[in-house]
């Protein structure tokens, strides 16, 4: 998949152990009594699961409804088109708050509209902000993926995991799999169940921690993932319509990302003991041994370590010095490192990734590598078809100025009602929450919402980083609940392997638990950060 599309070629794992299937000592895999799992009033607690499953099946059916994301853009892109025309008719026009010139609509049905659209079309394709800069790093990370780096990352990270910190490091292998693309959730999320069938707990617990930190921290990372890029091209994309040289990094968000990495395995692991497993209830089950890590695949663990290591004291001796290479005349985080941070995400996957592939024999030849970035490309197919109608939508919509226009209006709205700082963040996370119900693809909705909220935001006082990581928040927090998310149905799958009355109702009470709390805690983390005035990362700022 591209670095956030979420469905998986294949979804079957390769076994490292052999699991009998158990049986609940309730059959339903939660206490039958209020006594069972530490569970009162269970009674009620279906009947609330009743009415919650009737909502979530009406959103089913809406979004179902919907047609394809690449559609979706299409018809978008003819909407900006009758709009602009619209708009022009009814004589919309703003004032710039800053340069004080009159802003039009520029009518897309005019000759010169006609003409701009039939001449542009691959020139939009090609520039668009993500596009080239998710190619770029997915022959790295196609490398490492492919060889098999990452997966035994993930394997050895949590099959050596201590017993007390299992969940925390279930879910924090969940959020490194960000690094990748769809590791997480065809290796990591069955993987996180028969672990914790290795330590006579109950799998779906184990599903519920991976699943967790591979969705429900989505937002968060310990280290700059694929979709940041992406993110970041399409803020930047934006922001240049009210400051044409504004640049935004695929780090802006860095600091706080560490910190909600943090913030997310804290509320999993507290969620997933004290609330989640005694709902559950007991379960019984017999599993042999989950294989270690093989000889060979230690030794190329152990060169791959070597050889990021190394790329790392590279960039350091290119960056730190003074007169390095990428330092940047003493502003290093506005220097050239920063500036082509996406190459050196590219190195930092090829390199290891390549030392991996051949201690392995999984890299015999050029041949190989090649073949690698092949089938790295091919997954992010569909990723290619969305960027070419939504580069037009994006586009035709910045050419149209009904962006700036409505983000003019809009800040005015704003300002006129009142509305700002710590209000104005909680709202705006929670409509990110609400539309990631109907709409999975993370860049998919940034790129429809970024046009608008970014300049809206920045014309009131804030820098695009905050208001991207309000939209990371919020996207975040309902993955892991909404059907819409193409991942879902394949966790109900892992979830009936060991539950076989387990359906959607099933997962979504399982996850709501995480939903619950992840929104309250997050939401107080990016209070605070707003209050102190905390960068959100490098090039990051509250405030313009």
């Amino acid at each position: 998949m591209c670095p956030d599309t979420k469905n998986p070629k294949d979804p079957g794992v390769k076994k490292k152990g052999k699991i009998t299937a158990g049986e609940h000592e309730t059959g339903s895999g939660r206490p039958s009594t209020g006594e069972e799992g530490g569970v009162a009033g269970a009674g009620d607690a279906k009947n609330k699961k009743g009415r919650l499953l009737r909502w979530l099946d009406r959103i089913e059916r809406v979004g179902n409804a919907l047609p394809h994301p690449a559609t979706i853009f299409a018809i978008l892109a003819a909407l900006v088109v009758l709009v602009s025309f619209v708009a022009h008719l009814a004589g919309w026009s703003a004032i710039h708050p800053t340069k004080g010139t009159v802003i039009r609509p520029f009518n897309l049905l005019s000759f010169d509209g006609i003409r701009y659209m039939y001449l542009n079309v691959t020139k939009n394709f090609i520039l668009f902000p993500p596009f080239g800069i998710v190619l770029v790093a997915m022959i790295g990370i196609g490398v490492a993926e492919g060889t098999g780096l990452i997966e035994a990352l993930i394997r050895q990270s949590v099959v050596k995991a201590p017993r007390r910190m299992v969940t925390s490091i279930v879910i924090a292998a969940g959020i490194l799999s960000h690094l990748a693309s769809s590791v997480g959730y065809v290796v990591l999320i069955p993987l996180g169940a028969m672990v914790f069938i290795a330590f006579n707990r109950h799998p779906i617990a184990g599903i519920a921690a991976a699943f967790v930190g591979v969705s429900g921290g989505f937002g968060a990372n310990f280290l700059i993932g694929s979709i940041d890029p992406i993110l970041a091209g399409l803020s930047e994309s934006a922001a240049r319509m009210i400051d044409p040289a504004m640049s935004i990094s695929p780090a802006v968000n860095y600091y706080f990302m560490v910190a909600s990495a943090i913030l997310i395995v804290l509320v999993g692991t507290f969620v997933t003991e004290r609330i989640v497993e005694p709902r559950l209830g007991p379960y019984k089950a017999h599993m042999e041994k989950i294989s270690e890590i093989s000889p060979i695949e230690k030794r190329g663990l152990f060169w791959a370590l070597i050889a990021m290591l190394s790329v790392v004291g590279l960039f350091l001796v290119l960056v730190v010095p003074q007169n390095g290479l990428l330092h940047g005349d003493g502003q290093i985080l506005k220097g050239p490192f920063f500036k082509g941070l996406i190459t050196a995400i590219l190195i930092f996957f090829f390199v290891p990734g390549f030392v991996y592939g051949v201690i392995v024999r999984s890299i015999k030849n050029d041949r190989d590598v090649i073949k690698l970035i092949i089938v790295s490309m091919k997954g992010i197919a569909p990723y290619i078809v969305l960027v070419f109608f939504a580069a037009q939508f994006v586009f035709w919509f910045k050419e149209s100025n009904l962006g700036i226009i409505l983000a003019i209006k809009g800040a005015n709205l704003i300002k006129s009602s009142g509305v700002s700082g710590v209000v104005l963040i909680i709202i705006f996370i929670l409509f990110s929450a609400i539309l990631n119900m109907f709409m999975g693809s993370a860049s998919a909705k940034w790129a429809i919402m970024a046009p608008v909220f970014v300049p809206m935001f920045m014309l009131s006082g804030y820098h695009p980083a905050l208001t991207q990581a309000a939209f990371r928040i919020g996207d975040s927090v309902t993955n892991i609940i909404t059907p819409m998310m193409s991942y879902f149905a394949l966790i109900i799958t892992f979830v009936h392997k060991y539950d076989k009355n387990a359906g959607i109702g099933t997962m979504i009470a399982t996850m709501l638990p995480y939903t619950i709390y992840l929104s309250l805690a997050w939401v107080a983390l990016i209070v605070l950060w707003y209050l102190l005035g905390i960068p959100l990362g490098p090039g990051g700022p509250l405030r313009m």
